[in-house]
């Protein structure tokens, strides 16, 4: 694995360390600018979910825009990127108590902001924001496993779009991608990418890239999931 590809996968998991809100969501809303938010697009209200229904969960995908919790093909949730506490209550009923890491602006370098990340069985890595980001998210998500328990003991898939896991092969699928969804790390006879798996909220910014849910690969093989992970962005943090 080159340099630029432990940089690109470092800072996949380090931003996601920093990232986040200083309040503790599981106690109370996040400090965020709702307004600045709502602009951009208002979040619907989310219909409860039921513990019982939670226990037949058996995958979790992460969109673009949105995690979305299922049993089999029916989907029983779907919580959205802009709405840090619901997500992560959702994610702490599912999981179960995840480890938590806390951190000042500025503490993983100039582009992270305060906040608090929660990681369930090291396995699905949510930063929930202070300020909802120029696109309106308030959450930043990282998959970096294929399955994790939840919190009665079950298996849950951890999946992006079309079913891509960490540990696939995606070859064919980055092959197949037009240039603007793919970006290659890798360098000399090492190879490694990320691919666009999804386009999320447009961004106007100059060099913002495209937004949306992209995997990371060594060679082929996916080691991440993400989202928001824009793809051939040109500057910022």
């Amino acid at each position: 694995m080159t340099a630029r590809t432990m940089l690109a996968l470092g800072a996949a998991t380090l931003a996601l360390l920093a990232g986040a809100t200083a309040a503790d969501l599981s106690n109370g809303p996040a400090t965020v600018d709702r307004a600045a938010a709502a602009e951009i697009t208002p979040v619907a209200t989310p219909t409860h979910v039921s513990n019982a229904k939670l226990k037949r969960v058996d995958a979790v995908e992460l969109g673009a825009e949105s995690i979305v919790l299922r049993r089999g093909e029916r989907t029983v949730a779907v919580a959205s990127m802009r709405d840090s506490r619901t997500t992560v209550s959702l994610l702490n009923r599912l999981f179960g108590t995840p480890s938590r890491t806390q951190t000042a602006e500025g503490d993983g370098g100039r582009c992270f902001p305060a906040g608090t990340t929660y990681t369930w069985g090291g396995a699905i890595r949510v930063a929930a924001l202070s300020t909802p980001s120029s696109l309106g998210n308030s959450l930043e998500v990282r998959v970096l496993r294929d399955d994790v328990r939840s919190r009665t003991g079950g298996i849950v898939e951890l999946t992006g779009p079309d079913d891509v896991q960490v540990g696939d092969d995606i070859a064919h699928r980055i092959d197949d991608a037009a240039h603007a969804d793919r970006e290659s790390l890798g360098s000399g006879d090492s190879e490694a990418w990320q691919l666009l798996l999804a386009e999320g909220w447009p961004s106007d910014s100059d060099g913002a890239g495209t937004n949306g849910v992209s995997a990371l690969t060594d060679g082929t093989t996916v080691t991440v999931i993400g989202s928001p992970m824009p793809v051939n962005a040109v500057h910022g943090c």
